[in-house]
């Protein structure tokens, strides 16, 4: 079992690509890279991933692997 990430210490953080609208979209955490909440939820559940996981995914959306919907 993972310890829990200790979020006190947060700055969230929303892509310029959101757009004012308020879209559907994500915001990360600048002190605690790889945990992302839903921009519309703010108190909601929050999903950590390792940094690995997340340096993955980030390399993969800048490589253009994921189509906007």
């Amino acid at each position: 079992m993972s310890e829990a990430t200790d979020l006190s210490t947060s700055t969230w953080r929303k892509s310029s690509y959101s757009g004012s609208d308020g879209g559907n979209c994500i915001e990360v955490d600048d002190a605690n890279p790889g945990t992302v909440r839903d921009s519309k939820d703010p108190d909601g559940p929050r999903l950590t991933f390792t940094a690995h996981t997340w340096q993955t995914f980030v390399a993969s959306v800048k490589a253009g692997h994921y189509r906007h919907a």
